[in-house]
């Protein structure tokens, strides 16, 4: 589980895991595909890469109104987890001003599907001391279309999460160069 960050900015070295230059390529509109890029790539410029992208995440995601906007949301999520091979559950912490505090990976699953434990997503919500939250995950296919499985998974963490006074604004699905809302979709 790998968690940035996001309500105050550091001098100390980047706290992300990055798995390479492919991470935010999409969501900017750069190549995208089959990962060759990644070939031949030295060690000393996958880390300047992964500290640009550092610092872009950080632009992308200060304190202040930058949560208002749902593409803002959707532009967010997709740098995070535009060009991951498998799919990843994800989960951006906002304050009651719907200000980012976090932004948390929880799981890591296979090409097709992860295991989501909504005491988990609860427990994160209560340490982050969050008002509210976007849920997020990428489908490796490209496709954004949500399953009936994500449509359950939504609504069972509303349900958990409500008990605890924490809203569910949104969930959202990369898959690509693309962005679901579920919101938008009218789907929560």
């Amino acid at each position: 589980m790998s968690t940035t960050s996001i309500a105050k900015p550091t001098k100390r070295p980047v706290l992300r895991r990055r798995a390479g230059v492919g991470e935010a390529m999409p969501a900017y509109g750069l190549s995208e595909g089959s990962n060759s890029f990644r070939i031949g790539l030295r060690a000393r410029e996958r880390a300047v890469i992964d500290r640009a992208l550092s610092i872009l995440g950080r632009y992308l995601s200060g304190p202040g109104d930058v949560f208002q906007d749902p593409d803002a949301v959707k532009r967010y999520c997709r740098l995070h987890l535009a060009a991951e091979p498998c799919e990843h559950f994800a989960v951006l912490y906002l304050n009651a001003q719907n200000q980012g505090i976090a932004f948390e990976r929880h799981f890591t699953g296979t090409l097709t599907q992860t295991s989501v434990y909504p005491r988990e997503i609860v427990s994160a919500a209560i340490r982050h001391h969050a008002a509210a939250v976007v849920l997020t995950h990428n489908h490796p296919s490209g496709s954004v279309q949500p399953s009936r499985a994500d449509e359950a998974l939504t609504c069972a963490l509303k349900h958990a999460l409500a008990l605890v006074d924490v809203r569910v604004l949104d969930h959202v699905i990369v898959g690509g160069t693309q962005a679901l809302s579920m919101a938008e979709a009218g789907l929560i």
